[in-house]
């Protein structure tokens, strides 16, 4: 009995071993940080990467302010995994929309990830009134050309608000003169940014001093550029068929007035509720159109839906 509890006890001792001495060879080091981070559960610190930049505008990370702030953003946006992975989803629904409209009117892709981080890719609804995947404004939205009102509002109609964007970031550029400035003009404004420049006596977005959401927003909008370019490097794991796919849809014209959409819908062999998720901007269960506007209402291909 005494030989068996020896030999016990000597093989505990050299399971114990063994796990210090594997638990030290796997300590993050600089050759095996990102396999660590990558394949396993605990947190590890970020490197920050010393080449990040917006629009091809570099951010300047040899300054210890921005750095600390930069290695803040990327930390949240990357251990938020379940908010991480629900952008990395959508992403792939939104991004082959948006992205040929910026580039038609030479917006920068990146901006692309500015509406990210203004409503998560989600037809989101703010405190002040803004609405819609880019967050516009009423009164932006009317100036721009889209109708809203209470039956129809355009800031919900992807294609259109991204064209709205666009005019607004361009404009943004041409006064401020940087894309970096034209970003962070899109969550404080023109004036205010202008101001901002003015009263501190500078004339870069990293030399000012802003409040915390405007502070922040290049950073975020960087941060969530860098962890969406590169997931496996921030432990975002998923297949292709993880991601959400777009429905093919067609156009169909209308220029009267629709009483009654659960009707409209039946009759191209949808319901209600599917004809509102690929129409958000219509609001209402009927359409007024009392000036005889042509509209374009998207309807599913057949094959994708199951309708009773």
């Amino acid at each position: 009995m005494k030989t068996i509890q020896k030999l016990l006890a000597f093989v505990g001792l050299l399971s114990l071993c063994a796990l210090f001495v594997y638990a030290m060879q796997e300590a993050p080091t600089d050759k095996n940080f990102e396999k660590k981070v990558i394949n396993d559960y605990n947190v590890y610190a970020l490197q920050v990467p010393d080449n990040l930049d917006f629009a091809g505008e570099a951010m300047p990370i040899n300054n210890p302010d921005i750095y600390e702030r930069m290695d803040k953003e990327l930390l949240v946006n990357t251990y938020w995994q379940s908010n991480g992975l629900l952008m990395f989803k959508r992403a792939k629904k939104y991004f082959p929309i948006i992205e040929p409209i910026l580039a038609k009117n030479g917006v920068p892709d990146d901006f692309k990830y500015l509406a990210v981080i203004e409503s998560g890719l989600t037809n989101a609804v703010s405190p002040a009134g803004a609405r819609g995947v880019w967050q516009i404004m009423p009164a932006t939205g009317r100036e721009n050309g889209l109708e809203v009102n209470d039956n129809v509002d355009e800031r919900y109609h992807l294609e259109k608000a991204t064209e709205v964007a666009c005019k607004y970031l361009l404009k943004s550029k041409e006064d401020l003169g940087s894309w970096t400035l034209a970003a962070a003009a899109y969550n404080a404004g023109n004036a205010g940014i202008s101001r901002y420049l003015r009263d501190q006596n500078v004339n870069d977005y990293y030399d000012l001093l802003l409040g915390e959401e405007t502070g922040r927003y290049i950073f975020r909008i960087v941060a969530l550029k860098e962890i969406l370019s590169n997931p496996s490097k921030y432990g975002f794991n998923f297949r292709e068929k993880d991601l959400y796919t777009n429905i093919p849809t067609r156009k169909v014209m209308v220029d009267t007035a629709i009483t009654d959409f659960t009707k409209f819908a039946e009759s191209y062999g949808i319901n209600y509720k599917i004809l509102k998720i690929h129409n958000p901007w219509l609001r209402e269960p009927k359409l007024d159109n009392k000036s005889r506007k042509s509209y374009a209402i998207e309807i599913p291909e057949k094959g994708y839906y199951s309708v009773q």
